[in-house]
């Protein structure tokens, strides 16, 4: 199936064409024309992924790597014929401008209706009426207007009130509608003249503060004129920082209590979750969303969205693009997801001043980090197990090789060995305990949370290394595992775990972990698993660890 005679081309590549004629129409104001292009592109995404689904064999998903492109080009082109539709609904709705001329008095087109009482007047509203005062009334309810808009709906009120006391009005009484119609100027003139003051008044007084609270930026950070674009950025957010908390009351108390308990690291966990989250610790008055400044006018998004998923960010289709390769994509990755933790580590730092202590930046890290890799942590490990798929399978057939090789085979010395193996419960083996902790990294999402199973599993090893050697000598020895013992029985360990994603998930935590651990007890685990990883990758076929 093609699209416009392109037999060649895949389905993507015809909906991505059908789509780009449409958004080219929709660029030269032609929203009729666009409209039944943007269907069009819908109906050939449908009738593709149709054919695709059919074509499926038995037991097979129907879905292939373009599935999910093919729907987000359905959803962007559906939200493009929205908008389209939209457009053509106000070009049909302009009412035409009555012709000018001598003529008998206009009837009004709201019957009126006489009760039973000496044809009084109703003094019921006509229905337009009544609902013009409706949404000026509801729209009065809406907070922090500004003067303009203030007088916009106060005028507005005035017009209703007028158009209801003229539909009352005989057609006998001209004069009277005249002075009601030069009140209602008059009262409406005043209305604005009054609200444009009020708002010079305002956005002086704003302009004001934000010069002050420039000032305050400009103390904080350097005088010279010379900033680095980084330094420039920081400046501006302080400011944005300082006039946000002109006009909300948490992040003051929040301060107020760091000062108070600088040592206080459930502090900083409370903090976080306010500010990470939309409604927590009760100090909360609105959403802490803190913004640089206001965003500039742009496009719709969906449109935006759709010319990038058409053309790229460099404005040229992919097709025509290089496919960067997965090493390539994944150092990509990796750098983005550091500038974007730095960039909320640095963005927290610069709020909250108590935050700059050792201690609470780490905590602040480990916050940040909960937050940010759960719902990353899945898809960005299949990257990983993408790029390191060949030293995965090598570790997975050396798993599955010496899966039931004794640890004796394995290099581990007897002393460091259960004394009697009759005696341990069926289907227990050495060292399992610290097996069961390692196997508990393909359970969490954090890195910090994974980093602390492998060291919980080394500590394991040297607990059981010490019972089975005390078991043999009657006592515990001071130190009954070394640092020749430790890589056979870490090599065991990994085998037993038959994780041979081991080797993606050690590689990923040794990006993202905090450099600080990486010189301390942390590291030192890290790297040993790593060691005993890359032995058991290295095996040749029919070899034994020893």
């Amino acid at each position: 199936m093609a699209a416009g005679g392109d037999g060649a081309l895949r389905p993507l590549q015809s909906a991505m064409k059908l789509a780009h004629g449409a958004l080219r129409l929709d660029s030269a104001q032609r929203p009729r024309e666009a409209y039944v292009e943007y269907l069009k592109s819908i109906h050939y995404i449908s009738q593709a992924l149709l054919e695709e689904a059919a074509a499926a064999p038995d037991g097979a998903e129907g879905v292939t790597p373009d599935t999910p492109k093919m729907l987000k080009l359905a959803e962007q082109c559906l939200e493009r014929a929205k908008s389209s539709v939209a457009e053509l609904g106000k070009s049909q709705v302009k009412p035409a401008a009555p012709e000018k001329g001598p003529g008998p008095a206009p009837v009004s087109r709201h019957r009126r209706v006489f009760s039973d009482e000496g044809g009084k007047l109703s003094p019921f509203l006509p229905p337009e009426i009544f609902q013009k005062l409706q949404v000026a009334e509801a729209q009065s309810s809406k907070k922090e207007l500004t003067p303009l808009e203030e007088a916009s709906l106060q005028n507005q009120k005035l017009k209703a009130a007028y158009e209801a006391r003229l539909a009352r009005l005989n057609p006998s009484q001209a004069l009277q509608k005249t002075s009601l119609t030069l009140s209602l100027q008059r009262q409406m003139m005043e209305n604005l003249v009054i609200a444009k003051a009020r708002e010079e008044t305002l956005q002086r007084k704003m302009e004001e503060r934000r010069l002050r609270l420039q000032e305050a930026a400009n103390r904080r950070f350097s005088s010279s004129v010379a900033l680095t674009p980084e330094e420039q950025e920081q400046r501006e957010l302080y400011a944005a920082i300082l006039e946000y908390e002109q006009d909300h009351e948490w992040p003051r108390l929040w301060k107020s209590k760091l000062r108070r308990n600088p040592a206080d690291l459930t502090l900083v966990s409370g903090l976080f979750s306010c500010l990470l989250s939309l409604s927590s610790a009760p100090l909360i008055e609105d959403p802490p969303a803190l913004t640089s400044s206001p965003c500039p006018p742009q496009r719709d998004s969906s449109f935006e969205d759709l010319e990038r998923f058409l053309m790229g960010p460099e404005g040229v289709a992919p097709a025509e693009k290089k496919v960067a390769s997965l090493p390539e994509q994944l150092k990509g990755i990796v750098k983005d997801i550091h500038n974007a933790v730095d960039r909320l580590l640095s963005l927290a730092l610069l709020a909250f001043e108590g935050l700059n202590a050792a201690p609470a930046k780490d905590q602040c890290l480990a916050c940040i980090e909960e937050a940010f890799f759960p719902p990353l942590w899945a898809p960005l490990l299949a990257l990983y197990r993408s790029v390191y798929k060949a030293q995965e399978a090598a570790l997975s057939w050396g798993m599955e090789r010496h899966h039931n090789t004794p640890p004796a085979d394995m290099g581990v010395p007897s002393k460091l060995l259960p004394w009697d193996s009759a005696t341990q419960a069926p289907g227990s083996y050495p060292y399992s305990a610290a097996v069961q902790e390692l196997r508990l990294i393909a359970l969490e999402s954090c890195p910090q949370r994974k980093l602390d199973c492998i060291v919980r599993a080394l500590r394991m090893i040297c607990e059981c290394a010490e019972e089975y050697c005390g078991a043999r000598e009657s006592q515990p020895p001071a130190a009954a595992i070394g640092a020749d013992d430790l890589l056979p029985i870490l090599s065991y360990v990994a085998v037993r775990s038959s994780l041979p994603q081991l080797v993606s998930e050690c590689a990923a935590l040794e990006e993202f972990i905090h450099e600080g651990y990486l010189i301390g007890e942390e590291g030192y685990c890290l790297t040993s698993l790593q060691s005993a990883l890359a032995f058991l990758e290295s095996l040749p076929a029919g070899a034994t660890a020893k």
